[in-house]
């Protein structure tokens, strides 16, 4: 069992950074594959942007690529989404996800994820 604890959302101006974090629970962190998924009001779900189990490997959403980069540390079993120059469209509420196949093409490509977090919001005004 993972629980996934998201932190650092908030309201910033265009232009502006956030860093997101999302701490897990369990002795097992450094084997799943992480990712960070985002949910705007009347939209489905999207994939931002994910990292392997190693951290070797990441994917990013083309709506994002260039601003927003993830990493993780798997000494603090947490996993962060660095986002740079935010834009109205990103405001969502944030959740990340865990993959027990440690994969990061599986969970972003495939969207196999075994764990949500309960989601931080974050709100880009113009």
């Amino acid at each position: 069992q993972v629980q996934l604890v998201e932190s650092g959302g908030g309201l910033v101006q265009a232009g502006g950074s956030l860093r997101l974090s999302c701490a897990a629970s369990g002795r097992t962190f450094s084997s799943y594959a992480m990712g960070w998924f985002r949910q705007a009001p009347g939209k489905e779900r999207e994939v931002v942007a994910a990292i392997s189990s190693s951290g070797t490997a990441t994917y990013s959403g083309a709506s994002v690529k260039g601003r927003f980069t993830i990493s993780r540390d798997n000494a603090k079993n947490t996993v962060y989404l660095q986002m740079n120059s935010l834009k109205p469209e990103d405001t969502a509420i944030y959740y990340c996800a865990a993959g027990s196949s440690g994969s990061a093409y599986t969970l972003f490509h495939l969207g196999r994820y075994d764990y949500w977090g309960q989601g931080t919001q974050v709100t880009v005004s113009s």
